[in-house]
């Protein structure tokens, strides 16, 4: 698992960076919240685990631009402080969980293990391929993050070829999954949702080959093109 590891108290950041790289961990650590933010938005993290009080871009303002930017990746919060508020705060503004100083290190590795295992079942739900995302239990779709608005049918047409790029689905496959078995195989339903979806996405990005992540595939019906094939 790879981690970001920001905190500026050298004693205590090395025996937790000691401590964390012993059970397996891959570690990226800094002393400062600008350096940690750099990083943050710039690297594909597990998770990470923030001090509050750090020099630079503070910990609280970190893990707020992370969620306004729908940087999801889990935040553990470390501070020195206890009250009450403190705690609140941080959760609020989307922090996975909280430890205040002094802990064991066994209680914050419990604890990364603990919002990965839950961050791993958010993902089911959190579909991206490329810049396109497709939130599930929301029905909302980003593409470059803005919001593209869908139709229900456009939304269960798009989410069954994204769970799925690069397989070759059949008109008759989409046709049973996403309209049901009372549509006649040879209507031409699937054809004009998949050109409205299109051009909806199109019409955020219009130079970003954003049709091209439908892709037809003559004599047998259509993908979601993997983010490679697209480029």
């Amino acid at each position: 698992m790879h981690l970001l590891y920001v905190e500026d108290e050298a004693k205590i950041a090395s025996f937790v960076n000691a401590g964390l790289k012993e059970r397996g961990f891959i570690v990226d650590y800094c002393d400062n919240g600008d350096e940690g933010f750099s990083l943050a938005m710039s690297h594909q993290y597990d998770a990470i685990v923030l001090d509050i009080m750090v020099p630079g871009k503070d910990g609280l303002s970190i893990l707020k631009t992370l969620r306004e930017a729908r940087r999801n990746v889990p935040v553990i919060l470390l501070t020195a402080r206890n009250e009450l508020d403190d705690r609140l705060e941080g959760l609020n503004l989307g922090a996975d969980d909280y430890l205040a100083k002094p802990f064991f290190v066994e209680e914050l590795v419990a604890r990364i293990h603990a919002v990965i295992r839950r961050s791993d079942g958010d993902r089911q739900n959190l579909l991206e391929v490329g810049t396109l995302k497709l939130d599930c239990l929301l029905r909302k779709v980003f593409h470059e993050d803005c919001e593209v608005e869908l139709t229900t049918r456009e939304f269960n047409l798009l989410e069954y070829l994204m769970r799925s790029p690069g397989r070759v689905f059949t008109r008759t496959q989409i046709l049973e999954h996403v309209w049901g078995y009372d549509f006649n195989p040879a209507t031409n339903v699937v054809d004009v949702c998949i050109q409205r979806l299109r051009r909806k996405l199109d019409r955020v990005e219009p130079s970003s080959m954003a049709s091209s992540m439908i892709e037809s595939v003559r004599g047998v019906g259509y993908r979601f093109r993997l983010a490679e094939l697209a480029s």
